[in-house]
C-alpha cells in the first residue's frame, strides 16, 4: 500500500525515463493512479510494465503528437501518430467537452493510437461541466462470434457518463471479462470462474495464462455479440485504421516493436438542449434518486472524480510492482516526487 502521490510520481518518473515529455507523462501516471483508486487495478499501475516495454521497443512512440486530420467545429478527428492512449484519449475527451460546450454535440475521435486504460475515465471532462459522454475504444481481436472459433472482435470497451448530483459512471467491457482482469489474474496464478474464456484449441478454460493465448466469452452470448459488433465499427471500422484483427497483442512481447494503430472515439451532448421543457438536469437527478430509494446503487456512483484525489489516498500496489518501477525510473525510494515537482504546481487535493 503506497500513497497515490508517490504511485503518481514513481509512474510519471518511468514514462519520463522511457521518452515522454513530462506533461504527458504525468497526465497518463495520473490517470492510471486514478484507475487504482477506483478499485480497476487491472487498467492500473500493472499495465505500466507493458507500455513501458512497448515504448523501448517502437511500438509505443514517445515523442507522438496529436495531429489535426480534420475539424468541422462539433467533430473533430486526430492522428495519434503511435502516441501512448492515455494522455491522447484525456485531450481528446476535454475538447469534445469543449466543444459540445459550444455547439451541444461533439464527436472526437483519436486514429493510430494505443492502449488507453479504463475508459471511464473519458468520461469526466464531460461530466465536470455536466454533459453526458459516451467513450469507445478497440483492441486486438479476441473474441469470436457464438458458435465460431475465429477471434474477431477485441472486448469492444464502452462507457458512459451520466451527469447529476451524483453522477454516474458506467464502463465494461462487451465480453465476458476485461482482458485485463485475466492478465491481473495470470500475474497472481489465481484460477478464473467458468465461462469466461477458452483456450486457443476452443476448449473452456480456466486457466488465465491459457486464457491470454486463447479468446473470450462474449458478455450475454449473441447480444453481447452484437454491441462490440457496434463498438468495432464506431472505433476500428470508423476512426481506424486497423481493425481487431490486424492489432498485436500488448501482452505478447515479441510484438513490442508493431504499434497497436488503435483508435478511440469520445461522443458528448449537453442533456439540456435535448429536452422539451427545461427539466432534463431534474429528471437526471431524479432517475439516480429513485434508483437509490429502490434500493440500488448508481453505475460508478461512488467513484472520485481524478481532481478530487488527494495525494494521501491510499492504493494497493504489489510491492514487487513498485520496485520494479523503481529500478525503471532509475529511482530511490523518494526520488520519483522529484519528477513530479518538474510537472508544476498541482493540486490533488480532495474538493479542488
Amino acid at each position: 500500500m503506497i500513497a497515490a502521490g508517490e504511485a503518481r510520481a514513481l509512474a510519471t518518473s518511468a514514462l519520463v525515463a522511457a521518452g515522454l515529455a513530462p506533461e504527458r507523462a504525468h497526465r497518463s501516471a495520473d490517470l492510471l493512479v486514478v484507475a487504482e483508486v477506483w478499485g480497476l487495478a487491472s487498467h492500473g499501475m500493472l499495465r505500466l510494465p507493458y507500455y513501458l516495454d512497448r515504448l523501448a521497443a517502437g511500438g509505443i512512440r514517445a515523442g507522438a503528437e496529436l495531429t489535426p486530420v480534420r475539424d468541422t467545429g462539433p467533430m473533430v478527428t486526430l492522428d495519434g501518430g503511435d502516441g501512448l492512449g492515455h494522455w491522447q484519449a484525456w485531450e481528446a475527451a476535454e475538447l469534445a467537452a469543449s466543444r459540445a460546450a459550444h455547439h451541444g454535440v461533439a464527436a472526437v475521435s483519436v486514429g493510430a493510437s494505443s492502449h488507453c486504460g479504463a475508459l471511464g475515465l473519458y468520461t469526466t471532462p464531460g461530466l465536470r461541466h455536466g454533459l453526458v459522454s459516451l467513450v469507445f475504444s478497440t483492441g486486438p481481436a479476441v473474441m469470436a462470434a457464438p458458435g465460431t472459433a475465429t477471434p474477431l472482435l477485441s472486448t469492444s470497451p464502452l462507457a458512459a457518463g451520466v451527469p447529476g448530483s451524483s453522477p454516474a459512471v458506467v464502463d465494461l467491457a462487451t465480453s465476458a471479462v476485461a482482458r485485463g482482469k485475466i492478465a491481473a489474474a495470470a500475474q497472481r496464478g489465481d484460477p478464473l470462474p467458468a465461462g469466461w474464456a477458452v483456450d486457443n484449441d476452443g476448449a473452456p478454460t480456466t486457466d488465465a495464462r491459457a486464457a491470454l493465448a486463447g479468446m473470450l466469452a462474449p458478455l450475454g452470448g449473441g447480444k453481447g455479440f452484437a454491441i462490440a459488433f457496434l463498438v468495432e465499427a464506431l472505433t476500428a471500422g470508423s476512426v481506424g485504421p486497423s481493425l481487431a484483427v490486424d492489432v498485436p497483442d500488448m501482452f505478447d512481447a515479441a510484438s513490442n516493436h508493431r504499434p497497436q494503430r488503435i483508435a478511440h472515439l469520445v461522443l458528448t451532448l449537453d442533456p439540456t438542449l435535448l429536452d422539451v421543457d427545461g427539466g432534463a438536469a431534474d429528471r437526471l437527478d431524479g432517475l439516480t434518486g429513485r434508483l437509490v430509494a429502490a434500493g440500488g446503487r448508481v453505475p460508478g456512483g461512488s467513484r472520485t472524480m481524478p481532481w478530487q484525489v488527494a495525494d494521501d489516498d491510499p492504493v494497493r500496489i504489489p510491492d514487487d510492482l513498485v520496485t520494479e518501477l523503481r529500478r525503471r525510473a532509475g529511482a530511490g525510494p523518494g526520488d520519483a516526487a522529484d519528477q513530479e515537482e518538474a510537472c508544476g504546481d498541482r493540486s490533488h487535493s480532495k474538493g479542488t
